[in-house]
């Protein structure tokens, strides 16, 4: 079924890696980052499959890849695992227009370890004390020696395994469990705890995030706190808790796996551009030319 939730919200998302939009002389007011916690609590009240296509508004996100307003593609799947909707996320992509763009169009699936450590030699779910962050200082230039394993994790990502990943559709899951956000977490084959969370990229461009969904309420509340927490050592303002979002989970939300998709990178890959601008019909007020 086809949502069209608000974009306009009493709060925004606690994580401390996305800012979200306040608006002026209206306190308490967010500009959502995404759908889920309204495609979420419907969910709980019992609705099956929901989606919704349309504008998510993020903080401070201007560059090639990024635009502070963009298009995204949000879906809920009850009674499935990450696994099955990975699946569906590759039929998407190809059924949309990556069959006659890419005839040929490599497909792989790897675990967050496997291609982290081959790109660095490091264990990402068990790394030595102080190795993220030396290795993070080394490869961004600034002293992250303060910062925590999941801020570490992303610089050395985005900076050094990002680059190498292997062309064409690439799936990655069982993240670290730090990087776990919003996704449940169970153990892998090793025992080690990891993340139920899964990324895709083409060709080493991010297009989208999906979780085996945290029905854990209790679970939940303390990773919100955490985060908050971790904005106030970090400087950022803290956001309030969508108690809305708890009160639905804690009534049941089934478990599900849910997907994020940004539809202007996979548009820029349809279209061969280089940069999100050139798939945006208007970008003012934030036009880099």
């Amino acid at each position: 079924m086809e949502i069209d939730p608000p974009a306009l919200g009493s709060t925004g998302v606690t994580d401390v890696h996305i800012e979200s939009m306040r608006l002026a002389g209206m306190p308490g007011a967010y500009l959502q980052t995404s759908p889920e916690y309204y495609l979420k609590r419907l969910l709980a009240r019992g609705f099956e499959a929901v989606y919704s296509l349309g504008k998510a508004f993020r903080q401070g996100e201007q560059g090639r890849y990024h635009h502070p307003e963009f298009t995204l593609l949000e879906w809920y799947r009850p009674g499935w695992d990450e696994y099955r909707l990975m699946a569906e996320v590759q039929e998407l992509i190809v059924a949309t227009g990556a069959r006659e763009q890419r005839p040929k169009l490599a497909v792989s699936t790897h675990s967050f370890s496997e291609v982290f450590a081959d790109a660095t030699g490091i264990d990402p779910h068990a790394p030595p004390p102080q190795t993220l962050q030396k290795l993070a200082s080394d490869i961004a230039g600034r002293d992250c020696n303060h910062e925590d394993d999941s801020i570490c994790l992303d610089l050395i990502f985005s900076l050094r395994v990002e680059p190498v990943l292997p062309r064409g559709l690439c799936f990655l899951h069982d993240y670290p469990v730090c990087q776990a956000a919003l996704a449940a977490t169970a153990e892998n084959a090793d025992g080690q705890v990891v993340a139920r969370r899964f990324e895709v990229f083409w060709d080493g461009l991010e297009l989208a995030n999906g979780y085996f969904e945290l029905t854990d309420v209790e679970e939940l509340g303390r990773r919100f706190q955490a985060d908050n927490q971790r904005r106030l050592t970090r400087g950022q303002a803290t956001v309030p808790v969508d108690e809305k979002l708890l009160a639905a989970i804690n009534e049941g939300l089934p478990p599900c796996a849910g997907v994020a998709l940004g539809v202007d990178r996979l548009l820029m890959k349809f279209t061969g551009s280089e940069a999100i601008q050139q798939v945006l019909a208007f970008t003012d007020p934030f036009d880099l030319a």
